[in-house]
């Protein structure tokens, strides 16, 4: 769990929850450059505990008080605490490794989840789970796409394969997901009957661009109804 945490509700969401689970304090700012470094870094290790700590971030700017507590001198300064106390933290940017064994302290006996192992893993579960952990890592897109693929999830595929941006490898897919594509409703045929009568029938028109909602941007076909339409106006 991620949390944005104000001095209003510091209590709550620090204080009292650590009694229950270690929370991690992020003190940040929107000018700090080795902020923006861990920042990610906290997120993603979090997430890879599986629930067993929480992130608490702190913009200290807007909440002074917090960082006042903390007698933070600089930032980024992340502390770790458990039923109130502090427990431990650092000061300044560390690498990623460094990071993880700080966090790992806080849940002794367990491992975190790692992209790779669930990579390894490749169901559907493991891909959801490393797409939630990295959503632009070109490797987990790639793997939960072909797997969209193989099911026939085509516009689920293209969805996820236009979240990132391209690549050959990408584009191969793509190219591959369109040609998979075996619609099971009749908008084609919908579209070519209303095509002649978009230019002087509104009615027409209307249901044209609700087809086209209805199939979306990740339809095969939606590019190409679209294209037509626009020459059949003009």
């Amino acid at each position: 769990m991620i949390l944005d945490v104000s001095d209003a509700s510091f209590q709550a969401e620090v204080l009292d929850r650590s009694a229950t689970v270690p929370v991690i304090v992020d003190l940040w700012a929107p000018w700090c450059e080795p902020c923006k470094t861990i920042g990610p870094i906290l997120e993603k290790l979090t997430k890879a505990a599986n629930g067993k700590v929480v992130l608490a971030k702190v913009n200290v700017d807007q909440n002074p008080a917090i960082a006042a507590a903390f007698k933070a001198q600089s930032i980024p300064a992340v502390y770790a605490m458990k039923d109130g106390a502090v427990l431990d933290g650092f000061v300044g940017a560390y690498p990623e490794h460094v990071i993880e064994e700080f966090v790992r302290g806080l849940v002794p006996g367990e491992a975190l989840v790692s992209v790779e192992s669930l990579l390894a893993l490749g169901d559907e579960t493991s891909l959801g789970a490393a797409f939630m952990l990295e959503p632009t890592n070109e490797l987990v897109v790639v793997a939960l796409a072909k797997l969209l693929i193989s099911r026939s999830d085509i516009p689920a595929a293209l969805a996820l394969l236009t979240s990132i941006p391209s690549t050959p490898q990408i584009q191969l897919l793509v190219d591959e997901a369109k040609l998979a594509f075996a619609p099971t409703d009749d908008f084609d045929d919908q579209l070519s009957n209303l095509l002649p009568k978009v230019k002087l029938d509104d009615d027409a028109r209307a249901a044209y661009l609700a087809i086209l909602e209805t199939m979306g941007v990740n339809d095969p076909r939606t590019a190409g109804h679209r294209k037509k339409f626009t020459a059949q106006l003009f």
